[in-house]
């Protein structure tokens, strides 16, 4: 049987630190046998025929401009070809904001992280709907960012946190919501996974937060 390969390009605003969670992603993937290539470039999503031998896309570019020559190659391969794209933070829900169709396959956009980094806050697994990527994993507490999105309504959704949190302030604050922080979709014939956390690469390197990127990027892959 072929060796899986995954692709991750990174890049973008330097406050999320891409190029250390894209080293994090590498040796994820590279300890479950996957052939790796890093690239800081988004021309090596322009390579339609590379792109498509890849069994996972892994974004890691917060914000951004990307060229139709740089996205269609990838739209098709996930959308055609069933290549998995999977991803975290703004690395990959906070990328290329003037490309809607982006943000459709990808499923959710950031727009506020209200008490901005440190604040503290609870991962809520859903339990009425076991999921591979969830199985067996316990809520948990992280300090970052705290994503408030634009959801796709059609994702999955895997697990959520609770806005607004206690002592927060802000015109947020008149909609409490559970917020989608994980999940799943389909974009035509390929596998779609993202994970809202992801800030600063201590965060993923955290034992419950990695073991859902690692599960993530292996129910994705083709």
């Amino acid at each position: 049987m072929a060796k899986r390969s995954a692709l991750i390009v990174w890049g973008g605003w330097d406050g999320h630190e891409p190029d250390k969670v894209a080293d994090l992603f590498r040796e994820i993937l590279e300890a479950e046998d996957f052939a790796v290539e890093v690239s800081d470039s988004l021309d090596a999503f322009a390579d339609a025929e590379e792109v498509q031998a890849q069994s996972l896309l892994v974004p890691v570019w917060t914000m951004g401009e990307i060229t139709s020559a740089q996205f269609d190659p990838v739209a098709q391969a996930v959308r055609d070809h069933g290549v998995g794209i999977a991803g975290c933070h703004g690395g990959m829900c906070d990328a290329f904001r003037t490309n809607s169709e982006w943000q459709f396959m990808t499923g959710s956009q950031w727009v506020a992280h209200p008490g901005n980094d440190g604040v503290r806050y609870m991962i809520h697994i859903d339990r009425s709907n076991p999921h591979e990527i969830t199985a067996g994993l316990a809520d948990f507490e992280v300090a970052s960012e705290q994503y408030y999105l634009h959801v796709d309504p059609g994702v999955n959704v895997l697990a959520t946190c609770d806005f607004p949190t206690p002592g927060a302030d802000g015109p947020h604050t008149a909609n409490p919501c559970r917020m989608p922080q994980i999940y799943t979709k389909m974009y035509g014939a390929g596998r779609v996974y993202y994970n809202a956390l992801g800030h600063h690469r201590d965060v993923l390197e955290a034992e419950i937060p990695r073991e859902l990127m690692r599960r993530g990027f292996l129910w994705a892959a083709k």
